[in-house]
């Protein structure tokens, strides 16, 4: 939420008066809108530095759909999968969200932060000496099964209507209602310290910046999330996805990656 699904300050979007590297502005694209509904699940391969709702606004301006939304969000530090419903796929926008997710991402051991991954300020240095391959395996398996998580409160979850971040920024100390998620696979990719790559599979809700820290917190070093790509969600995997950047340089690919509503949300 590796928020995660809801994984800050990746929270923050770029100014709407700023053009980011990744938005495509040609005269091309402007000619690919389109003037009629479209039915169906785009896999969008999110590149970093932009939110889910950038994802779609740049989508809305360069086709034209008249309904679109996304199936979980992903942070502006996160990349991978990220689910675009078109049409009357919008409605199955929630059931695509109960879908398991899987991760790969990098934990910086050591190092703890506000908003639990890179972007926030450190709070925190402790040295990793000492911790091992096998100390971590303990502690990730210990998050195996279903648990309560506690949500960051940098994140954009809203209390009363208001995102979690802006209280925090203004020094308040939101409590918000922890998540009831479960965690099915821990996997370890390698430790190089004091970068621990990881694979998890999770269930909806889950932030895997939280799990970043509360990792960081039992291994009594600290941490935070330094990278995060999401691989998996339900049905759908990466190698299904379609990188943003290139589908607003060509168009003509959107009837390639396009999964019909039928197939996508099984009839």
């Amino acid at each position: 939420m590796l928020t995660s699904e809801p994984a800050s300050s990746s929270l923050s979007s770029l100014p709407s008066n700023t053009k980011a590297p990744w938005v495509h502005t040609s005269v091309h694209a402007k000619r690919a809108r389109i003037a009629t509904n479209i039915d169906g699940i785009l896999p969008i391969d999110k590149p970093c530095g932009c939110s889910s709702y950038d994802v779609i606004r740049r989508l809305k301006y360069t086709f034209g759909f008249r309904k679109i939304g996304h199936a979980g969000t992903l942070d502006p530090l996160a990349t991978g999968l990220l689910l675009i419903v078109l049409g009357k796929a919008t409605k199955a926008s929630q059931a695509l969200m109960c879908g398991t997710k899987t991760y790969e991402g990098v934990i910086q051991l050591g190092v703890e932060t506000t908003t639990y991954d890179r972007e926030g300020e450190v709070t925190q240095t402790r040295p990793t000496d000492g911790i091992t391959e096998e100390s971590i395996q303990t502690v990730l398996q210990s998050f195996i099964g279903d648990q309560y998580q506690q949500r960051p409160i940098f994140s954009a979850k809203k209390i009363n209507g208001i995102p979690l971040y802006k209280l925090a920024r203004k020094g308040q100390e939101p409590h918000p209602s922890p998540n009831f998620i479960t965690i099915f696979q821990f996997d370890i990719l390698s430790y190089d310290a004091p970068n621990l790559h990881l694979r998890v599979c999770c269930s909806k809700g889950t932030y895997i910046r939280s799990l970043a820290h509360d990792i960081g917190g039992k291994l009594n070093c600290g941490g935070h999330l330094s990278q995060l790509r999401r691989t998996h969600s339900g049905d759908f995997s990466l190698e299904q996805a379609v990188p943003l950047d290139i589908l607003l340089e060509e168009p003509a690919l959107l009837k390639q990656y396009l999964v019909p509503l039928k197939a996508s949300v099984g009839g």
